[in-house]
């Protein structure tokens, strides 16, 4: 049994991709025919869902884009996902009053890139996290149950709309099944599973398949290098944290999890993840530089770890 895990990130989401393109050149074959599930939350619930979507309607035949496909998507559509004028800034008190982006760009682009294919249909079983906020509950997508129950099935381009809603950046996700039986109010999985490793792990447990893992490689978005002082942080209140706490969830629950894998499954698991030196760390920095400074960030990483790589593109195709 060979699992992804992709980790939540806005636009860091370009460093899994290079990393994904990476091990296709390595392998010869897609992202979706080295890995039997994929969990991937917000950023890597994107590419998760962009990498399973089917070439032709009804899930028949291979996947429609190439991680390299969506190394482009990242560069190309950013920049418009992470877009604000002046009115937006001003009427959203640059996040504090209103959440900082309208969601246009971001549904343009996964209109673009995902069409109406189908949680359903997706090539290799999906797992994407959202938190439904009127029932105040862990949200789930799950292709194996879409596949059998209709009430359960989604666009994926909802899927991936609902686990990126990050708070302060996206509105909320209003999102209705195929069957039209119930809307779910969501936004990004990340507040609880910003690292899905442990949510696919949980997955394949229940199936009684957890002992199986051969493989979890789970890929990260860069870590944070920017220090909170403790000091500065003493003195603050909802105002002040605000900007700051939704990274600070995000990156706990990343690390946590990685923690617990790796003593879970020891050399099973497979962590790729980065410090962001040169790169902005923030989840929405789009400009053309720092697309460049995560691009190089990527590609030193693949280098770096190219010995693993290696052995890991051994592995999935033995």
């Amino acid at each position: 049994m060979r699992v992804l895990s992709i980790d939540g990130g806005g636009i860091r989401g370009l460093l899994p991709a290079v990393v994904l393109a990476d091990l296709e050149a390595r392998t010869g074959r897609p992202v979706s025919a080295l890995f039997d599930l994929i969990a991937g939350t917000s950023t890597g619930g994107i590419l998760a869902c962009a990498l399973c979507r089917p070439a032709a309607a009804g899930g028949v035949g291979g996947p429609r884009f190439s991680a390299a496909d969506l190394v482009a998507l990242y560069a190309e559509e950013g920049p418009r996902i992470f877009h604000r004028g002046l009115g937006k800034r001003l009427r959203s008190a640059d996040g504090l009053l209103d959440e900082r982006y309208d969601d246009d760009g971001l549904r343009r682009a996964l209109e673009r890139y995902l069409g109406d294919a189908r949680l359903s249909e997706a090539l290799t079983d999906l797992l994407v996290p959202a938190y439904e906020l009127e029932s105040r509950f862990a949200f789930f997508f799950r292709s194996a149950r879409a596949r059998t129950d209709p009430s359960y099935d989604f666009a994926l381009l909802d899927v991936a709309r609902a686990t990126s809603a990050a708070p302060t950046y996206f509105p909320p996700a209003q999102v209705t099944d195929v069957a039209g039986r119930r809307t779910y109010g969501l936004v990004d999985g990340g507040v609880f599973a910003n690292n899905p490793a442990m949510c696919a792990v949980a997955e394949l447990s229940r199936a009684g398949e957890a002992s199986e893992i051969d493989v979890l490689l789970s890929l990260g978005t860069g870590s944070h290098t920017r220090p909170i002082r403790v000091a500065r942080a003493r003195r603050w209140g909802r105002l002040e944290w605000a900007p700051r706490i939704v990274d600070v969830v995000f990156d706990g629950v990343a690390e946590t999890v990685d923690f617990e894998a790796g003593r879970l499954l020891g050399d099973r698991y497979v962590r790729l993840q980065t410090e962001l030196t040169t790169a902005s760390d923030d989840l929405d920095a789009a400009t053309p530089a720092n697309l460049a400074a995560l691009h190089a960030t990527a590609v030193a990483l693949t280098r770096q770890r190219a010995p693993e790589l290696e052995r890991l593109a051994a592995a999935l195709v033995s």
